[in-house]
């Protein structure tokens, strides 16, 4: 695995239509989706009372070929998972949705998000004789409502009963035996959670863009600690469930795991990421010819930075868009090469140049070192990196898969040292206020713990690895 890359995060669909087209369409805001996780995915629907799925490892145009999708009866509920591990291995068992039986019915939920006290919540469980198959904190979700799904007639206040219990973060879906579809946003609104309608029914999902692909209006985002529950019939409900008076979006989402085309907590991601851009050119300016975003987290912000400095923003690479997340690289020598088969520098656009090179994050160095290296070796005269988050300097407790602390290369060297590793001419980060500023329409305040170490709430004993 690459660790030098912030890994994505989870993405989540649920939909209740009036047609028998709940399972083609949460297809298509997977496929939508895909950004957020490519390790697994997972389609469950609802047909009768029972609850049918398929999931396992790989893309979602991999694990739902025509022919599986065909087996799928029509159905009028569906929730769907895409998957990036940040707990527990890349196993089937721990691909989503997690189906969970109890006596009075069954569940199907999907996570996206980080539980800090699973292990705590997974050992009462199996104290009450829970057994459980996969090793994720999703499995614990799902079980620990189906527990206080035992004690109450209702669904809706069984997931109130067990997300009050949860400490973390996560936006959920939950399809249940008794024809409800129910979402819920933990109360930080850590992670982003929305709401889409169509002639046909409503819809939930991560992002925004996942909606316009299924054929669905965005209605709004879905707020922190609200639940939404959606019934057979179409009607909705919508309550406020869990209380906090702190509210904490990952700026990440903004920076980096957000399709450019989605609108998260009234922003769209693209203004977000040009308008970094903006204020890194004011933050710190340089002589220059050119600017060029690494494709394709950097782009939006090199267009912002070309913007506000005045100077030319030009393709510095060609993408290669055929090379699969599992590529094999047998030799070390391949693996060395593997950034070049990926990205190959514009050679007609940056031969004699003075190049801004801007990207979306530095994790260890390594492939920032091997980039500039490329585009020197095409006849770059300069290189000035400019990177559009703060440092990474601490772990997040939270969904996002950081390398551990003593890994992460702000922590080992000052940023001369770094600029000499990576073999930058000159190198400045995006200051915490100026990544702030970028995204100050967003409606709600922002968890910078990853570059601040200051987090939203109070993580105890728990480290980042102890569920993995």
């Amino acid at each position: 695995m690459d660790k030098d890359k912030v890994r994505e995060e989870c993405g989540v669909f649920g939909v209740k239509i009036n047609t028998d087209e709940a399972a083609g369409l949460t297809y298509n805001a997977l496929s939508a989706l895909q950004h957020r996780g490519q390790e697994g995915a997972g389609i469950a629907v609802l047909k009768g009372s029972a609850i049918l799925y398929h999931k396992n490892v790989g893309l979602v145009s991999e694990v739902f070929t025509q022919s599986v999708l065909g087996k799928m009866p029509g159905a009028e509920f569906a929730i769907g998972h895409v998957r990036y591990s940040t707990t527990g291995t890349n196993t089937k068992e721990n691909t989503q949705p997690i189906l969970t039986e109890y006596l009075r019915g069954r569940i199907a939920t999907a996570h996206n998000g980080n539980i800090v006290n699973a292990a705590e919540i997974k050992s009462r469980l199996k104290s009450y004789g829970c057994d459980f198959a996969a090793t994720n904190d999703s499995e614990v979700i799902s079980s620990l409502i189906a527990y206080e799904a035992l004690n109450t007639d209702s669904i809706e206040q069984a997931v109130i009963n067990a997300v009050n219990q949860l400490r973390g973060s996560f936006s959920l879906v939950i399809l249940s035996s008794k024809n409800k579809l129910i979402a819920v946003r933990d109360g930080f609104g850590f992670r982003p959670l929305c709401l889409g309608k169509n002639k046909h029914g409503w819809a939930v999902a991560s992002e925004s863009c996942a909606l316009d692909c299924a054929g669905f209006e965005f209605v709004r985002d879905v707020l922190p600690g609200e639940m939404i529950a959606i019934d057979r019939n179409g009607n909705l409900e919508s309550s406020m469930v869990i209380e906090s008076d702190r509210k904490s979006f990952c700026i990440f989402e903004y920076i980096y795991f957000a399709r450019s085309d989605s609108i998260i907590d009234n922003l769209s991601v693209y203004e977000a990421r040009f308008n970094m851009g903006i204020q890194l050119a004011k933050e710190d300016p340089v002589e220059a010819d050119i600017v060029c975003g690494v494709p394709d987290s950097g782009l939006e912000a090199a267009m912002g930075y070309a913007y506000q400095s005045g100077i030319p923003c030009v393709p510095g690479f060609t993408k290669n868009r055929y090379i699969g997340r599992s590529f094999i690289f047998p030799s070390q020598t391949q693996r060395d090469m593997a950034v070049r088969l990926k990205l190959n520098p514009l050679k007609a656009n940056i031969e004699g140049k003075r190049v801004v090179l801007v990207d979306d994050s530095i994790v260890r160095g390594t492939t920032s070192a091997k980039i500039i290296k490329m585009m020197k070796s095409v006849g770059a005269k300069e290189v000035h990196m400019r990177v559009s988050s703060p440092p990474f300097r601490h772990s997040c407790h939270f969904g996002t898969d950081i390398d551990d602390e003593e890994k992460l290369v702000a922590n080992q060297m000052s940023i001369a040292d770094i600029t000499k590793h990576i073999g930058a001419d000159s190198l400045q980060y995006i200051s915490i206020e100026g990544v702030e500023s970028a995204c100050s329409k967003s409606s709600l305040p922002f968890c910078t713990a990853c570059f601040s170490g200051e987090y939203p709430m109070d993580i105890g004993h728990h480290t980042k690895r102890q569920f993995e």
